[in-house]
């Protein structure tokens, strides 16, 4: 890609790894974040990414290379593409894989995870799925986002898992942390790093609220199916994402249903 995204450091604690799986909506790959310490052997992985064995051997390499060993996985939700290879991860290093879901030692949110004298905070931030979380950085300023604030472009709220009213409620919050400094820089799942935190989720925010009036104006020219909305609201966008922007429409579709246009009481209220 002519702005491509390249594995490396983007501060003393955080390194991407980037996985080799580029595509429309994985944009350069998924990012595998490995989080150490200065001077730690204990490092975190942050999303091993899909089950690819090259890639795998790369991010052990990279923390061995450091003197360290991978003490921790976190997930930032169950996809593929963050999450396929976590399984097989944790057999190779022997370290506990944390998420949120069945099968998982579930995170609690506000939770602070210490590994080697590495802190991390976790943050509840459903949405684009229901299992999703971010992880602060507290001494970075940073926040992983995984896919629900990305490094180019905006996310899909991946119905019926993902559900809009969640996600514009998680923006919110990612924004009041973004405000207060606790958060000035976004480590996303894919994509480059985001050095303006308030900025983007300001964007995505009124991005989300543009996208509501063209599916409510949508409504009000007669489409009535899912798939008619994609095709007037997301005609400017390639139609090999049209399924995935259905699914954005669905849950578009879901949160009209149940709010008044101001996004306040039930309809039926």
């Amino acid at each position: 890609m002519a702005d491509g995204w390249q594995s490396g450091a983007v501060s003393e604690r955080a390194y991407c790894v980037l996985a080799p799986n580029p595509g429309p909506m994985t944009l350069d790959g998924t990012n595998t974040w490995v989080l150490l310490e200065p001077g730690s052997t204990e490092a975190v992985v942050v999303d091993p990414g899909p089950l690819d064995l090259g890639h795998l051997e790369t991010v052990l390499r990279f923390v061995e290379e450091r003197g360290a060993r991978v003490a921790l996985t976190l997930l930032t939700h169950h996809h593929q593409d963050h999450a396929e290879a976590a399984e097989h991860f944790a057999a190779q290093t022997a370290a506990l894989v944390r998420a949120i879901g069945t099968g998982h030692d579930d995170l609690t949110d506000g939770e602070t995870v210490r590994v080697g004298g590495l802190e991390v905070t976790v943050v509840m931030t459903p949405g684009h799925t229901g299992d999703s979380v971010s992880f602060l950085l507290p001494a970075e300023s940073a926040l992983l986002t995984g896919d629900t604030v990305l490094g180019r472009g905006t996310t899909v709220v991946a119905w019926p898992d993902g559900e809009l009213a969640a996600y514009l409620t998680s923006l919110e919050r990612i924004e009041r942390l973004a405000a207060s400094g606790a958060a000035t820089r976004i480590l996303p799942g894919h994509g480059p790093l985001v050095p303006d935190a308030k900025e983007t989720v300001r964007f995505y925010l009124d991005h989300r609220a543009e996208r509501l009036d063209e599916v409510r104006a949508a409504l009000a020219a007669g489409d009535t199916e899912p798939r008619q909305v994609v095709e007037r609201v997301y005609a400017d966008v390639p139609r090999e994402v049209w399924p995935y922007a259905e699914l954005s429409v669905r849950a578009q579709l879901d949160y009209l249903r149940y709010r008044s246009p101001d996004g306040g009481r039930n309809v039926n209220e």
